[in-house]
């Protein structure tokens, strides 16, 4: 405990909670196919780049704030900035953003357990090609029930593992998630490479195809490497105010950085040997994962099994987001609005899956019913991806180089003059100036406010 707050129990269980936090469907379902459309290999190195411009400085910035006020999202900024309430808006828009981020993962979430489930059972086995599984997928989204069950039981999951608390959930629950993560992208990425023709995909993966790169790549790459490392939602914040006063929190951004970067890597050395050996094109889209893998899973010997296991893989990445996500809510109720920690818990679980089960609907019987020519559930996505998180980033970036006490931050990130950090300076120059004009350009480009 510190000051009566619940810390985590050692540096590597900061480290694992964290990289649960950043990787989830965003790495193993968004970035493949991402990096698909976007000519592979190239895209690889510019997602890199990316990571280490933007990603690492916001990252290391919101572990500052986080562990600096030992408070929830909101109360950080509030406490940091006591003289300026207006930048508490900022940690609004996180628990904002978490809200209404859960209320469409969650729904994705379920899929994943409906297809782990399915695959355990063999049913899997009868959909033999992309046509029927796509026919299977659609309805699956059509029934009225189905989907909300998943949903509701991967909210009661999510909702078990917050309600057991800091270190006996959230952290227990990273220490077992993340090295069974690890494991089944290994076995997988194996499985994957000696599938017939999988070296190609291997070579379109990391071979850079500079040709198929355009101005919008950078802008694709930009977008992933923040939507992957979850800056904006206010997890890192509440999870680094659990960190230790000797946590250091440099090597902990880092590490952080690089897990979430190889299980995106995993990941694809996972799915593009499986798209070549099958002869499907590497820019399926976002239907890869539910309708086009299965059917290529099929035509395995044990196919079922291989199924089972990535749908596993799913389900494993999406519980260590929601997890967070949730916490950030929990926290903010927790704290804000102080009750106590399962009436918090409570109260988060209750609203996040009303929503959900909304936007669930909306997918199916409800699919009819729009905002702005979109369902619920692609408009909580499109709010949250295009607008909330880089202007989250954007103004994150903005406080921490412009308004945060430049000693407060010098002392957080080097414990108090304990720890050496040579890139201060440059540090402080990519939040107050590269990275708000590269999150600008972004939200800009998402919101079609600027075209390349």
């Amino acid at each position: 405990m510190k000051n009566g707050r619940a810390t985590f129990g050692s540096r590597l269980s900061a480290i694992l909670v964290a990289a649960g936090s950043a990787v989830g469907l965003g790495n193993i379902w968004r970035f493949p196919y991402v990096a698909g459309e976007n000519g592979g290999g190239a895209f690889l190195l510019i997602y890199i780049g990316c990571i280490l411009l933007l990603g690492l400085p916001v990252l290391l910035a919101e572990f500052a704030i986080g562990r600096n006020s030992r408070r929830n999202s909101v109360g950080a900024y509030k406490s940091i900035a006591e003289k300026s309430k207006g930048w508490s808006i900022i940690g609004y828009n996180s628990v904002a953003a978490s809200f209404l981020i859960l209320g469409f993962y969650f729904v994705v979430s379920g899929w994943t357990l409906e297809y782990f489930i399915t695959s355990v059972t063999g049913d899997i086995a009868e959909y033999t090609s992309s046509t029927i599984n796509a026919e299977r997928f659609d309805a699956f989204m059509l029934h009225p029930v189905r989907p909300i069950i998943y949903t509701l039981i991967f909210v009661l999951l999510t909702h078990t593992v917050i309600v057991m608390g800091v270190q006996k959930g959230i952290e227990r629950s990273a220490k077992m998630l993340m090295p069974l993560l690890f494991i089944i992208l290994i076995v997988l990425s194996i499985r994957s490479i000696t599938l017939p023709d999988g070296i190609e995909g291997l070579k379109f993966f990391f071979r850079p195809d500079f040709s198929k790169v355009t101005a919008g790549t950078f802008l694709d790459a930009l977008g992933q490497a923040f939507f992957s490392l979850s800056i904006s939602l206010g997890c890192m914040i509440t999870y680094a105010s659990y960190f230790k006063d000797d946590t250091d929190l440099r090597t902990t951004a880092l590490n952080v950085t690089l897990l979430d970067s190889v299980v995106a890597v995993l990941a694809g050395t996972v799915i593009f040997p499986a798209v070549f050996s099958a002869g499907i094109a590497p820019a399926a889209g976002p239907s890869l994962v539910f309708i086009t893998l299965p059917s290529i899973f099929n035509t395995m010997s044990l196919g079922a099994v291989w199924s089972a296991i990535f749908f596993l893989l799913l389900v494993l990445a999406a519980l260590t987001s929601t997890i967070s996500l949730h916490e950030v809510l929990t926290a903010y109720v927790h704290e804000e609005w102080h009750l106590s920690r399962k009436n918090a818990a409570r109260a988060a679980t209750l609203a996040t899956a009303l929503l959900a089960c909304v936007a669930s609907l909306s997918l199916g019987i409800w699919r009819e019913y729009t905002i702005c020519g979109s369902t619920l559930f692609d408009a909580l996505d499109l709010l949250t991806a295009n607008i909330m998180l880089p202007l989250g980033g954007l103004f994150t970036s903005l406080f921490v180089g412009w308004k945060m006490n430049g000693t407060v931050l010098h002392d957080e990130i080097t414990n108090r003059g304990k720890l050496k950090f040579g890139m201060y300076r440059a540090f402080v120059i990519l939040l107050r100036y590269v990275c708000p004009l590269l999150l600008l350009m972004i939200f800009l480009y998402n919101s079609g406010l600027f075209s390349l």
